[in-house]
């Protein structure tokens, strides 16, 4: 196919806009060409996943971008930095990898960029409509603004996402065109108890079960008899974009292009059908554990970024108790929603508790964490998919509760009583 330009697009090539913009559209096109468009779209604002220092060269090509003068064409948020800028010292964080984090940040907010430092910018800023095309980044954000909000985003990669953001421009492919949005797997649940559907700890299971089913497809899932709530629908999503690369889910009844089942699938049939049953959802979570023992060193929670909801729910599980003297307990989140929980007064239980609360970044984006700690547990399925390989580490997924109690007594302790 063709790649067919129009007047804007060729003088931004052309270098009308500067050599920034000039820079980042090369790019788009070369993407766009790759991936057979015919054409660009108009993007309305961008998530950008790129402001995570990985190493010398996307520090090198943020500079290089705002050392031309690009600035982004639409409202642009950032994800989670590398590390904590007020607070890195607190932790493993080498001192020189603190410098070059920063740096990375300053040139994101130079290109004028939104300085949110969060991987759930749908609970802080600049919160997508329905149809609206974003260019979006970061997985759990991706799958969230397509199924839960019904916004229109690919899946966007570092570097490409700030060149999608300066251009205001992206290949008009994929998840952006309506007919690349039906389901294409139908996976049904069966006798699944209610009061599981209503505990939180049933969507990140869930999650990890669509995306090991899933891969790459669009799921199309029947028989929840609950609407999730936005943290729920945040856990689901987060958990089958790490176990698979889902983008895109759909609930029949509960999200928004899926209010039956046909029109979940555009009048098609599924490529396949799947039953989920209770069995099927213990040994996913059985999966997300690989520890071995009870013993603990870390509690961590907010993957993906705690919210004030979260708070509020973590707070009165923390009053008048105290974490093990052996055990630290741990809390990421952004800026605005650590303000917020603290003017809310639910960070002096968790201070109290012994607790410490992240900002910026989380324990796969930065080298935070000592080397003595090897026994982590979580109620997230992202970090338990993730931590083992990434951190070597083992882990232990519990319910926010279970995170708690282990915490105080400093072994892992949890409640089957839901999964029998």
């Amino acid at each position: 196919m063709t790649l067919h330009l129009s007047p804007y697009d060729r003088s931004l090539l052309a270098g009308e806009y500067g050599a920034g913009a000039k820079m980042a559209m090369s790019v788009v096109v070369r993407m766009a060409e790759f991936h057979g468009a015919e054409r660009l779209l108009d993007i309305e604002q961008a998530h950008i996943d790129s402001s995570i220092y990985m190493g010398e060269a996307g520090l090198e090509f943020a500079e290089r971008l705002a050392g031309l003068g690009a600035k982004v064409a639409v409202p642009a948020t950032l994800n989670v930095s590398a590390v904590d800028e007020h607070h890195w010292q607190e932790w493993a964080v080498p001192p020189d990898w603190a410098a070059n984090a920063r740096r990375q940040m300053a040139a994101y907010v130079q290109m004028g960029c939104r300085p949110t430092w969060t991987c759930a910018p749908y609970q802080v800023d600049l919160i997508p409509k329905f149809g609206q095309q974003i260019a979006w980044g970061e997985s759990n954000a991706i799958v969230f603004a397509n199924s839960v909000i019904g916004a229109r985003t690919e899946r966007y990669p570092d570097l490409l996402d700030i060149c999608a953001a300066i251009t205001g421009r992206v290949p008009a492919v994929g998840l952006h065109l309506t007919e690349n949005r039906a389901g294409q797997l139908l996976l049904e649940l069966s006798d699944i108890p209610l009061a599981l559907q209503q505990d939180d700890s049933f969507y990140p299971v869930l999650g990890h079960l669509l995306g090991k089913v899933a891969r790459e497809r669009i799921p199309v899932v029947t028989g929840l008899q609950v609407r999730p709530t936005e943290d729920q629908f945040k856990a689901l999503g987060a958990a089958s974009a790490s176990s698979g690369a889902v983008a895109l889910f759909h609930l029949v009844g509960h999200t928004p292009e899926a209010p039956t089942l046909e029109a979940a699938f555009q009048g098609r049939q599924p490529e396949e059908s799947h039953t989920i049953t209770l069995d099927s959802l213990r040994a996913a979570r059985r999966e997300l554990t690989t520890a071995t023992g009870a013993r603990l060193d870390l509690v961590v929670l907010g993957s993906p970024h705690f919210s004030l909801a979260e708070f509020k729910q973590l707070a009165p599980l923390l009053v008048g108790r105290r974490v093990h003297p052996e055990v630290k307990f741990l809390v990421t989140s952004s800026r605005a929603m650590t303000l917020l929980a603290q003017k809310a007064g639910y960070l002096a239980a968790l201070e109290a508790f012994g607790g410490k609360v992240t900002v910026d970044t989380c324990i796969l984006a930065s080298p935070m964490l000592p080397p003595e700690i090897k026994r982590l547990m979580t109620n997230s399925a992202k970090y338990a998919y993730y931590a083992p390989g990434m951190l070597n580490t083992e882990i232990t997924f519990g319910s926010l509760a279970d995170c708690v109690q282990s915490a105080v007594e400093g072994r892992v302790v949890r409640d089957e009583s839901l999964w029998k």
